[in-house]
């Protein structure tokens, strides 16, 4: 029976720090391949794998498409690219964006998941809004492992947290010991096959980039979730709502895919660029009614300046409406921000449970 030798890591902000925590205390034999998917601007290079390498005594690379994978070697995603296991090779997939990101958190987990059933082990570290709580309940629906870092310890709770309300992992720990459960679950047999659900292999199909076929997959999107009467915020197509355990999440018929938080969030930034723009409109359209009211004027064409005059009235009031909008749109994102950091402070504090 083969040991638990794919491990998946995921983390955003605050990961990097993380990260090296945990790989300066991993052994050099490690039983275990390591993939790692933090969030990296696309537009600018990261020399992570050699920070990674000095790190500790596992050598660490961006990982190449195609490459076969080994044990005692950490693969990073690359910017711009899924990071994605088939069989016994690395693929980097050009799939939409998940959450936002691409490279996601999500589809590697799943790719592990779906790949590797009770092999994997899941890990989630420090970061914001939800990536990766859906790659855990993957890795978890097919019998690996996961774990959690203690929000406690982590620089940005708010990703762990979101972790813990959607899946109960096998442990909660601070990332100094984090290292050692994982030298230590890589050295045991793995549990049992499980099967896998289909809908993990057709969301690893969607983040490799090769569906091409938008009728196909809207009617494979009707299998594994409802369409909602929501539009995606990046392509305005439609939206299906998809229900794993505790966790409702979103995705398009093109694929974007995002939790619900991070939906919400999006499509009030979709709301306030929206806003933004029909201002603009409106403040170019009261300058040039202006000018247009004071050239009858001068020119003394008195029926048309009082016309002109009436349409200046007119924008100044739909603008001000516009602008009464915008605040009220502002009070309520700052409101549901406050009243988010003190959900996450509660549930900080009031977890009573203790790292395992």
């Amino acid at each position: 029976m083969s040991n638990r030798d794919v491990i998946g890591i995921g983390a955003s902000a605050g990961g990097i720090q993380a990260l090296l925590t945990l790989v300066s205390a991993l052994p050099a034999d490690l039983p275990a391949a390591i993939l790692v998917t933090i969030h990296l601007h696309p537009q600018f290079r990261s020399s992570l794998d050699e920070i990674v390498s000095r790190a500790g005594a596992l050598p660490a690379f961006f990982a190449r498409n195609g490459q076969t994978y080994k044990q005692g070697e950490i693969y990073i995603a690359p910017p711009d690219q899924h990071l994605l296991v088939d069989g016994d090779r690395l693929h980097l997939g050009t799939g939409p964006r998940e959450n936002n990101s691409r490279p996601a958190i999500d589809p590697m987990l799943r790719s592990i998941a779906a790949c590797c059933g009770a092999r994997a082990i899941g890990v989630v570290l420090t970061g914001t809004l939800g990536d990766g709580a859906s790659g855990l309940w993957a890795v978890q629906r097919c019998g690996g492992m996961t774990l959690v870092q203690d929000p406690e310890d982590a620089a940005f709770p708010e990703m762990p947290l979101n972790a813990l309300r959607r899946v109960t992992p096998d442990s909660v720990l601070p990332i100094a010991d984090i290292a050692a459960t994982l030298t230590a679950l890589s050295r045991e047999p793995a549990g049992e096959a499980v099967a896998v659900p289909g809908t993990i292999p057709f969301e690893v199909d969607i983040a490799r980039g090769e569906m091409t076929d938008p009728q196909a997959k809207m009617e494979d999107m009707d299998h594994i979730g409802r369409r909602s009467v929501l539009a995606c915020p990046e392509c305005h197509g439609v939206m299906w709502e998809i229900d794993e355990g505790e966790l409702t999440r979103y995705r398009c018929h093109t694929g974007h895919a995002y939790t619900a938080e991070l939906l919400s969030v999006a499509l009030e930034e979709s709301l306030r660029r929206a806003l933004a723009g029909a201002a603009r409109a409106l403040e170019e359209r009261l300058t040039l009614t202006r000018s247009l009211h004071r050239q009858a004027t001068e020119a003394q064409h008195t029926a048309s300046a009082a016309n002109w005059s009436s349409r200046v009235d007119e924008v100044e009031r739909e603008l001000e409406t516009l602008r009464s909008a915008m605040q009220r749109v502002e009070k309520l994102k700052t409101e549901l921000v406050r009243q988010e950091s003190s959900a996450r402070h509660q549930a900080g504090t009031g977890r009573g449970r203790e790292p395992e």
